[in-house]
Formats: structure tokens, sequence, C-alpha cells
């Protein structure tokens, strides 16, 4: 059976753990279940399954996740629920991962890990990953351009992910990592809004200033 590495007690015993932002914790453990998805060669079938788990079950199960996430339920109790869940079902890869995390009380960080895992999957295939809203859906070529143009830019291979919102009224607005590059209409008449406040304000000011000169002589 392919094992999972268990994270350095220090990090995650149960009276530690907590302490340690959630954030911190996901990437604790994608780094492990990466790291044995890897020596297996199932990285990719891996991350399916474990959106299948995620989406699947415990998205169409709000219940069993609540239980999951419940800190008044023993690890034990979750590894049965596991068990007769997905037991047949999953690979053992997935559940030697899953019944690991449920030992340390921590299944309530598993869409953190995705997060994490997903990561480090873009990094192994030089990928990054681009959120574009724009106010319709974009056209085939209109994607082909952006992805073009963001490979020449950052050497890396975009991955889109489209999102429309209506109410940015049109032009587009791009995120890639923490930085975001905005060319929205909605964006444009929002400075073009706030300048001619600016401005506004300045010119009252302005004349005032003159009344005020004017009546001292």
């Amino acid at each position: 059976m392919d094992q999972v590495a268990t994270p350095s007690t220090n990090e995650t015993n149960d009276h530690t753990v907590l302490d340690v932002g959630a954030e911190r914790v996901g990437t604790i453990y994608a780094k492990a279940v990466f790291g044995a998805s890897e020596a297996a060669g199932q990285t990719d079938a891996l991350a399916m399954e474990f959106d299948s788990f995620l989406n699947d079950v415990l998205g169409k199960l709000p219940k069993l996740e609540t239980i999951f996430i419940s800190a008044l339920v023993g690890g034990e109790e979750k590894i049965a629920l596991l068990n007769k869940a997905i037991g047949k079902q999953a690979s053992p890869l997935l559940m030697n991962f899953l019944r690991v995390v449920a030992e340390h009380n921590r299944l309530d960080v598993l869409r953190s890990v995705r997060q994490e895992l997903q990561k480090l999957i873009d990094e192994k295939y030089n990928r990054v990953r681009v959120l574009v809203t724009s106010a319709v859906a974009l056209e085939s070529d209109q994607q082909q351009q952006l992805t073009k143009s963001v490979r020449e830019r950052m050497h890396l291979e975009p991955v889109l992910e489209l999102k429309v919102d209506p109410e940015i009224i049109g032009g587009i607005i791009i995120r890639i990592g923490d930085t975001v590059h905005d060319a929205s209409i909605a964006t444009q008449l929002n400075k073009v809004r706030e300048q001619m406040i600016h401005r506004s304000v300045h010119e009252i000011q302005s004349r005032r200033d003159s009344f005020s000169t004017a009546e001292g002589n």
C-alpha cells in the first residue's frame, strides 16, 4: 500500500497544531501527499480523485463534512466514516492520506491541502494560474491570444480560469497570483469619476480662496 508520511509531530500534535494557521497545516500535508504520489507516479490521478472526493462526496453531503471538521468527533470515528463512505472506491494512496489526516483530527484543512497541492503540481509542470474576469465570455481566439501573451511574458504555461461578471461592463480583469491587471470599463469609469470629483473639489476650493482674497482687498 502507498504510504503518506506523517508530518513531524511537533507541528501536527493535536495540542500544537491548533496554534498553526490552516494554510500552513495545509502546506505540510500537501507536501507529504505530493511526495507520496510522486514516488508512486500517481500525482495527476490523485489530484483528480481528491477533487472528486471534495466535490462529489463532501460537496453533496454537507452533513458529513460537518462531522469531519467537528472537534467533538474523534479520529477513529471519522476514519470509520471514511471507510464506509469511500473505502471501496478510493485508491489506497488517497485513503491512507485521509486516514493520516483524520488521526490528527485535521480533516478541516482538506480544501486548503488541495489548493496547496495544486501549487506544487503547477510548479512541477511550470504552470501559472490566470484568473480572467470579463463582462462577456471570451471567444476561443481571445483565450488563445491571452494564453500566448502570458506565456511569452512570464515564460510559464498559463492555465486560464475564466469568470463572467457583467458588472464590470466591459474590458477584462486578469489576476496572476497577487497581481491584478485591471482594464475593465467599470474601473476606468470609476477612475474618471474620482478625477471629476477631485477636479470639482479643487475648483470649489480655488473659487473659495479667490473669494476670500477679494473680500480681503
